[in-house]
């Protein structure tokens, strides 16, 4: 899900009314759910030697984009998972204001993500691991909900972390078993 780096995700199709979350895009899912969502696409960020970090937007808790970072594959250095996703967001809403939409990520946002969530008035974030070195949402800043802002992004922290640190340290583990990798210098 979300490995076309043009393309917005559609919604899938609703699934029926009162229907539990199960994972699929037309299931509302919960918050976990939708976070084991953001652990796949993670995975596929490590797999082109990116940092695993994933995210899901969703809208009514069900899924409208999900991206992984990109940033070695794009050679971009804004090309975060946080960023595509809401950008795919927007195109499948129709604007650049997503005040209805959550969406959930394995790592605090840094503080270039954070704006962006301000800039597009997110109306919920869900985290994962939080980030000491760069988290912008809690742990070094908390541009998320700073009163001098033009919008404060109710945040939701910690949801599966156990699950997206252990994901993230595998990768740097790996990297520094096998010295420089993409991005590294040597």
């Amino acid at each position: 899900m979300g490995t076309d780096a043009t393309t917005p995700t559609p919604p899938g199709p609703p699934g029926p009314p009162g229907a539990p979350g199960g994972g699929g895009r037309g299931a509302v899912l919960s918050d976990g759910e939708a976070m084991g969502l953001a652990l796949e696409e993670a995975a596929a960020a490590g797999g082109h030697g990116d940092v695993p970090v994933g995210a899901v937007a969703l809208l009514g808790g069900r899924v409208i984009a999900a991206r992984h970072n990109e940033r070695e594959r794009q050679g971009d250095p804004t090309a975060h998972a946080e960023l595509l996703t809401i950008a795919d967001a927007a195109a499948v809403v129709g604007s650049w204001r997503l005040s209805e939409v959550t969406l959930v990520v394995t790592l605090e946002p840094c503080p270039m993500c954070a704006g962006g969530l301000v800039a597009c008035r997110l109306g919920r974030l869900v985290f994962g691991a939080a980030d000491p070195k760069a988290g912008a949402c809690g742990s070094l800043y908390n541009l998320c909900a700073d009163p001098r802002l033009n919008h404060e992004v109710p945040v939701t922290a910690g949801v599966r972390a156990a699950e997206a640190s252990r994901q993230l340290s595998a990768f740097f583990s790996d990297r520094r078993r096998v010295g420089s990798g993409p991005g590294r210098r040597p």
